[in-house]
């Protein structure tokens, strides 16, 4: 007798699609959610985005890529991205102070993210270990999809939750690929040259020693936040010592210094062996950047005086908002009141603390940071994202602040609401 199963019935899949573990932000997306659909006001400082309102992509952007619609440029576009584009992100970024890297070393793709898994895809072999810092974005789950082996290295507050070659030497040994991003999310922190220095030379004496013996250790560097700095310099591995060039791969593109995270163009820029491997694997999953959008982008980064102008007046505008948190936080500290920050470096973020545990509430005591996230949503309207949702310890009371969608002038009726849910604490 057959048996016939609906649609809700769950069976078994593949070891890795079980193990698959959710989001801690999109859990957390879901009560802001509620909260506003229940008519409450919450300053949501939890998405790593832009408001388009407040953050609109390049007006030159956006009318290139009507034009590119208007000229019907839809079809497949190249493999490895249009010429063009890649062209135009060479000039970029060697302008911009960044290695210099021919067309056939860069590989485009529909943002970021499927470059990333793409060199975890290309790096590791089955079961092999990737070293990450954490608190960092998704390396737990890109590990995860390439079935390696995690080999997490807690960063400290008094290094800017950055990692060192000296977290990263115990386990050099038996990787397969480093993962660092600098820019860092979720903290808005940097790499130094002299600890970026440090950690390529681990690196590079690594490779010496599996010389024509063992495959070497690559290092997966997501750079791109690199535009939005703030009196920091931003370093990379390859300018910093030219012999990592066999083995660094670049992770860059619009999304972010160009408010562009919609738009979908990253690109990778590597060995050509690396890229054209990664070139396959993207293709393979058909992980290409619009047409439209390539030929847009291409253009719009050959207008050097338009990408100046608006890379000036981003900075300036998210600098305005993470200094004014910054300053608030420190007013509050000043006040008494358990609460910290690091003083903002770059990115969109800013590491903030809240050293609440214990503290009674009309409704009892926070025991733990779970509760202290849902004290400052519930009481002060406030949304942010704990580090533990990028690895942290459950414990750790450091968390990310997003300024994406932060209004203009809308920083002090927050901290207001901050200062007043602090002040209802014993």
């Amino acid at each position: 007798m057959s048996t016939t199963l609906s649609d809700t019935d769950a069976l078994q899949l593949s070891q890795m699609a079980e193990g698959l573990v959710g989001s801690e932000i999109i859990k957390l997306a879901g009560k802001v959610k509620t909260l506003q659909q229940e008519g409450h006001k919450v300053h949501n400082l939890t998405i790593g985005d832009f408001d388009p309102k407040v953050f609109p992509i390049p007006e030159e952007l956006k009318e290139e890529i009507k034009t590119a619609y208007d000229n019907a440029e839809t079809n497949y576009p190249a493999a490895n991205g249009m010429l063009e584009l890649r062209e135009a992100i060479s000039t970029f970024v060697s302008d911009n102070g960044g290695p210099n890297y021919s067309p056939a070393h860069i590989q485009v793709s529909s943002g970021a993210r499927p470059l990333i898994h793409a060199v975890y895809q290309v790096a590791l072999d089955l079961g092999e270990t990737v070293i990450f810092p954490v608190p960092s974005w998704n390396n737990n789950h890109y590990s995860h999809l390439a079935h390696a082996k995690q080999a997490p290295v807690l960063t400290r507050a008094e290094h800017d939750f950055m990692p060192t070659a000296s977290d990263l030497a115990p386990l050099i040994s038996n990787a397969g690929l480093v993962s660092i991003c600098s820019p860092l999310n979720p903290t808005g922190t940097m790499l130094s040259k002299n600890d970026l220095s440090d950690i390529c030379d681990l690196i590079l004496k690594e490779n010496e020693k599996r010389a024509g013996e063992r495959k070497p250790v690559y290092l997966l560097y997501d750079q791109i936040y690199w535009t939005l700095t703030f009196g920091t310099e931003h370093s990379d591995p390859v300018s910093v010592r030219p012999e990592m060039r066999p083995y660094t791969i670049l992770i860059d593109g619009m999304s972010k210094g160009f408010a562009a995270t919609g738009v979908r163009v990253g690109w990778a820029m590597g060995p050509e062996h690396f890229i054209n491997k990664m070139r396959a694997v993207l293709g393979h999953i058909g992980a290409w950047a619009p047409k439209p959008e390539q030929m847009a982008t291409a253009r719009y980064l050959n207008n050097k005086e338009a990408v100046s102008s608006y890379l000036d007046n981003m900075r300036m505008r998210v600098s305005e908002r993470l200094d004014g948190f910054y300053n608030g936080f420190m007013k509050l500290k000043k006040a008494g009141h358990s609460v910290d920050a690091i003083a903002p470096q770059a990115a969109i973020y800013l590491t903030v603390r809240f050293e609440l545990i214990g503290k009674r509430t009309a409704e009892g005591t926070l025991e733990n940071t779970e509760d202290i996230t849902a004290y400052l949503l519930n009481n002060a309207g406030v949304a942010l994202v704990p580090f533990y949702a990028f690895g942290a310890p459950k414990s750790s009371t450091w968390y990310r602040l997003s300024v994406g969608t932060v209004p203009d002038g809308n920083v002090p009726q927050v901290m207001n609401d901050l200062r007043r849910a602090l002040e209802e604490l014993n």
